[in-house]
């Protein structure tokens, strides 16, 4: 945790003073902090201190008691395509590629449009808001529409620029996918909540001159990339028929790997793959749940962690999940990883709640200003009862958001000092309207 500013003489007036029952700052780790309060001013974080301190300091316009809650940071959704929530269980129970080729990417081709991806990443980011996620990493077509969704909403969002060879209603080919997201990025540079990655969208979808034009770009604009990497075996079969290497190894090849790289999914790792992506300061994004209902398999989490790889964690889209909720994928990261090694000390809840907030931060090169509560970084919060008779007793409140609570019982959430969820209710959202919506696309999809 970054040293706390020396607290005022003279009482300061300040935005807002929130008090908690527990405060989790997530950096430095393993810290609970008990009868504490959080100091908001501008959107950002002044102070983290005990609550007789911050009574005798400050002055706040606005006093928020959470005195039954924990307070955490926002949780970072590092792998989603938010629109897909508008297919939520639209074609279930079938693998990956069976599922893509026979079924979503056909019902795309029909419906894609900046309206869809509206609508759909307005449902997205009001289930993830109510879930106390505050920033997602985005992959899909029409980036300018989900940016306008989440900017009503008030989320921050990383969207991708999207590259993929084939021809769809959004682009003709993977040059014009890079030169409309790109040009997307251009128009959004002043906008506070939202940020780009280049998001190849995986090996056996992307030729090799494109990746290396997104490693000239991310390496011109100091973006992320963002890709699906060793998701099934069949994906790694394919490689080796058509490359005569595994995926990794080619992009590796390519120059692809480093700190900047979200490999998403990772399920299929030997542990020389593992060392490799922990030396280049890769982070994986973990997705346990899509990964189970895929039948993709489970990423070996207990050996990255144990070998200094670093994890975020993602949901995929709604229509794999088919939720967008971060409770259930840190409480399926942590069981899964015990399960999957032996280990019951594996991913203990510490650990897991820093794979949902800072170590996606990290990723997306963000850390400075989300991810822990810190003086200096952005006031993205969530707060969590925990005093619901059904999940009582509390004796670790970590532990208790890991394997007892889950997203229902968030409250409160704030992106940059500004709450967006109260009292469980999203703040921003119409939800008559946007039902109206996704009734028209339901009936569009289903004919």
């Amino acid at each position: 945790m970054s040293p706390l500013p020396a607290v005022p003489s003279q009482p300061q007036t300040v935005d807002e003073l929130i008090t908690a029952r527990w405060i989790v700052p997530v950096e430095p780790a393993g810290v609970v902090l008990e009868n504490h309060a959080l100091v908001v001013n501008r959107g950002n974080i002044v102070a983290l201190l005990p609550e007789a301190d911050a009574a005798q300091h400050y002055q706040p316009r606005q006093t928020t008691a959470l005195d039954q809650h924990v307070l955490t940071p926002g949780f970072v959704n590092l792998h989603t395509h938010a629109a897909m929530a508008l297919l939520r269980g639209f074609a279930d129970d079938l693998p990956l590629m069976r599922w893509l080729q026979e079924h979503i990417w056909p019902a795309e081709g029909k419906l894609v449009s900046p309206e869809f991806v509206r609508d759909g990443t307005l449902l997205a980011g009001a289930e993830m808001l109510k879930g106390g996620i505050t920033c997602f990493n985005d992959m899909y077509f029409y980036p300018e529409a989900a940016a306008d969704a989440a900017t009503q909403l008030g989320i921050r969002a990383v969207l991708g620029i999207l590259a993929v060879e084939f021809p769809t209603r959004y682009a003709a080919d993977a040059d014009d996918y890079l030169r409309k997201g790109l040009a997307t990025r251009d128009s959004l540079l002043d906008n506070p909540l939202v940020s780009f990655c280049l998001a190849p969208h995986a090996p056996y979808t992307v030729a090799d001159a494109t990746f290396e034009r997104v490693i000239t770009l991310a390496a011109q604009l100091d973006l992320p990339i963002h890709v699906h990497l060793h998701e099934t075996r069949d994906e790694i079969e394919g490689s080796l028929a058509q490359h005569g290497m595994r995926p990794l190894e080619r992009l590796h090849r390519l120059g692809v790997l480093g700190p900047n790289l979200i490999a998403v999914h990772a399920v299929h790792l030997e542990n020389e793959e593992i060392r490799l992506l922990a030396e280049h300061g890769t982070t994986v994004a973990h997705c346990p749940t899509s990964n189970m209902k895929l039948a993709s398999g489970i990423a070996p989490a207990a050996r990255m962690a144990e070998m200094g790889l670093r994890i975020g964690l993602g949901t995929d889209g709604a229509a794999s999940n088919n939720r967008l909720d971060l409770f259930h994928e840190m409480r399926h990261a942590s069981l899964l990883a015990k399960v999957s090694s032996g280990d019951a000390t594996a991913l203990d809840a510490h650990s897991v709640l820093r794979m949902a907030t800072l170590n996606g931060a990290i990723a997306l090169g963000l850390e400075r200003k989300i991810g822990s509560l810190e003086p200096g970084k952005a006031a993205d919060l969530c707060a969590t009862r925990l005093d619901a008779w059904e999940i009582q007793p509390c004796f670790d409140p970590v532990s208790h958001l890991i394997h007892a609570a889950g997203r229902e019982y968030v409250s409160d959430v704030w992106v940059s000092g500004k709450k967006v969820v109260k009292e469980g209710n999203v703040i921003a959202l119409n939800e008559f309207k946007l039902l109206d919506s996704l009734r028209i696309w339901q009936n569009k999809a289903s004919t």
